[in-house]
């Protein structure tokens, strides 16, 4: 909650009467049939939109949104008191940004979203629409890509709308108990990385909501729905300084005012610092980095509700470069704690300085001069210019993600190898993070089991066998007794016969069928017992082979 009350400037005799008259207004009421009610709302109707007050809450409002909008995007919803009001602030709001009038529904960034008839005033006609027109409206409203950002309402979308990607929400409209309630849960829908809703009162509101919140809390209502901006500032210093902490002893102020074309450097930079642990800490490298994007997260969080305070401007830019480091961490080398790729896209596309560069994917071996490889390839080149990468930390982080990556490549086809390599690499990066060796020797691991993989892939070549019946000459040749038995030839032999026996037997569905099962498992065991396979080993190759045959019947129906 946000106070931006807008004084109303009135006469000695009607200071006297409009407080009262006020108290006496509740959401709804200017429907009513009542007629002192009526002349109430149509007096206070006119103190609150007079002229010059529209025009000091239109300046307010493009001000205000102007700075949301520099480190959060989504959608704003303005609430008047009459359609008057909305028509009337509709007009000084396109005046100071006429870029956002459009004529046509399906374009402009600013729409008033009211009933109304023939009969209301001509220049009331184009924001008077039937109820298809505004169910075309809300479809707009409520896609967060769309340019629709700002909607200017009276009674419409307060209640049963739902938006989530509304987090800002300007009230001049006297509002109490469960409508206010209603509005406010307007704009604090979750959605993705958005912490909450910010309501903005230009009406004085603050004892209604506290009155409203008690009644909430009363009837049984559970946790805080509301609280004072200042408590997310105090918040957002505390998080900020948690993270700022760990950019101790390296030039902040330099990489966030660094000039335009050496912004990548400069967030290469950050993520190298973050990712290097301080001589005689105990930390691990992995501990240090989730400590840093659980600090970026919650100080996102407490930025986006404090925004656009004094306090959290002063630091936008400082913040932006810290939480772009964060989005590139999580990129190169994976996200702690189950955050998905698209909820750190989303979060960086949500809160981000302009003194950080323009989204998109930054490549460190690009920044260090270094051709991205073809994965498949992992060319002697390209491993001899990683080992050479001045930023170890980080090149150990994307090193590991390359290899990660074409690991679960082999695992769509070769379970064995692939079981292998992921083993090799999770036992390298362990002794990394336990701090047994350093970056250094875990690049050099790590190149050494890229050579492997690019070998791998060359001994289908020699052998003389295709990739699947290579992935069946593994499962077989697993036990090394077995290859001391029949040599690379024969199971090369038993390999070829097993990816036809499989192909000829098996169906998109076999895996779910047990009868498809047991015969190819008699299948495979006939091959075996007719090639001489090892007879002690017989069962653990079956199973292995099985395993084999989902993958490559998964392949098939693909």
């Amino acid at each position: 909650y946000e106070s931006r009350l807008v004084q109303i400037e009135l006469d000695e005799l009607e200071r006297e009467t409009i407080d009262d008259e006020v108290v006496d207004l509740t959401e709804g009421e200017e429907d009513e049939a009542t007629e002192g009610i009526k002349r109430k709302w149509a007096a206070v109707e006119k103190l609150v939109g007079t002229e010059s007050r529209i025009q000091l809450v239109a300046e307010d409002i493009v001000q205000h949104w102007d700075q949301r909008l520099e480190t959060i995007t989504g959608k704003a919803m303005i609430v008047c008191m009459s359609r008057r009001i909305c028509v009337d602030l509709y007009n000084a709001l396109i005046k100071l940004r006429p870029e956002w009038h459009d004529p046509d529904d399906k374009k402009g960034v600013l729409k008033v979203v009211m009933t109304g008839s023939a009969t209301d005033p001509l220049d009331w006609q184009q924001h008077v629409r039937n109820k298809p027109r505004r169910q075309e409206m809300a479809d707009r409203f409520k896609d967060p890509a769309d340019e629709f950002r700002v909607a200017i309402v009276r009674d419409m979308w307060l209640t049963g709308f739902d938006c989530p990607s509304l987090h800002t929400m300007y009230v001049d409209k006297p509002m109490r108990g469960h409508g206010l309630m209603q509005a406010i849960a307007r704009v604090n829908r979750v959605f993705h990385d958005k912490p909450g809703g910010l309501v903005v009162d230009y009406i004085g509101l603050g004892a209604d909501l506290k009155a409203a919140l008690s009644e909430y809390t009363n009837s049984g209502g559970k946790g805080r729905p509301s609280f004072d901006q200042a408590e997310a500032v105090a918040l957002m210093k505390d998080k900020y300084e948690i993270v700022l902490a760990m950019f101790h002893g390296f030039d902040l102020s330099g990489a966030v005012s660094a000039p335009q074309a050496q912004k990548v450097a400069a967030l290469v930079n950050g993520m190298e610092h973050i990712l290097s642990v301080p001589p005689g800490a105990t930390e691990q490298p992995e501990d240090r980095k989730k400590r840093y994007l659980e600090g970026c997260a919650a100080l996102r969080r407490a930025f986006a509700l404090s925004v656009p305070h004094a306090d959290a401007i002063a630091i936008r830019d400082n913040v932006g470069y810290m939480l772009a480091v964060a989005a590139r961490l999580t990129k190169v080398g994976g996200s702690p704690g189950g955050q998905t790729q698209y909820d750190i896209e989303a979060a960086i596309a949500q809160l981000v300085s302009r003194a950080v560069i323009p989204q998109g994917v930054i490549d460190i071996f690009a920044e260090a001069g270094i051709d991205r490889p073809d994965i498949s390839l992992l060319s002697e080149e390209f491993l001899e210019e990683v080992r050479h990468m001045p930023q170890r930390n980080l090149a150990a982080e994307a090193l590991q993600r390359l290899l990660q990556d074409q690991i679960r490549v082999r695992m769509t086809r070769n379970a064995v190898q692939a079981r292998k390599f992921s083993e090799m690499l999770e036992e390298a990066i362990r002794r990394y993070q336990n701090r047994s060796i350093e970056a250094a020797q875990v690049i050099l691991e790590l190149i050494d089991l890229a050579r492997e993989m690019r070998e791998a892939d060359q001994r289908g070549e020699k052998l003389g066998l295709s990739q699947d019946e290579l992935a069946f000459y593994d499962a077989l040749a697993e036990n090394q007794s077995a290859v001391d038995v029949l040599g690379d030839v024969q199971l090369g032999v038993i390999a070829t016969e097993l990816v036809i026996t499989v192909r000829r037997n098996t169906s998109i569905d076999w895996t779910v069928k047990e009868s498809v099962k047991a015969r190819l498992r008699v299948l495979v065991r006939r091959a075996l017992r007719k090639y001489g396979y090892p007879p002690d080993l017989q069962e653990v190759a079956v199973q292995t082979v099985l395993m084999q045959a989902e993958l490559l019947s998964l392949e098939v129906a693909a």
